[in-house]
């Protein structure tokens, strides 16, 4: 599994953030506090509180392109 954090501050962000995620096949969950959601769900991603940074776990073991294609998203 690989872990990130990303910062998803507009609606426009979140839109983006879910049309590059819905291009992997594995699974990829956002987590915020005790609350987690499919990072592939528009609607789950707006019941975190995006004020925050949040956790994105890939279960996936080669997540290199995919940490590319969301790098404008992560928290460094």
């Amino acid at each position: 599994m690989t872990k990130a954090t990303v910062s998803l501050q507009a609606i426009n962000d979140v839109k983006e953030f879910v049309n590059i995620v819905m291009r992997y096949d594995f699974d990829i969950d956002l987590v915020s506090g005790r609350y987690a959601v499919d990072a592939k769900s528009i609607m789950g991603i707006f019941s975190l509180d995006l004020s925050k940074p949040i956790v994105l776990n890939a279960h996936t073991d080669d997540a290199e392109d995919f940490l590319k294609d969301i790098d404008k998203f992560l928290v460094k």
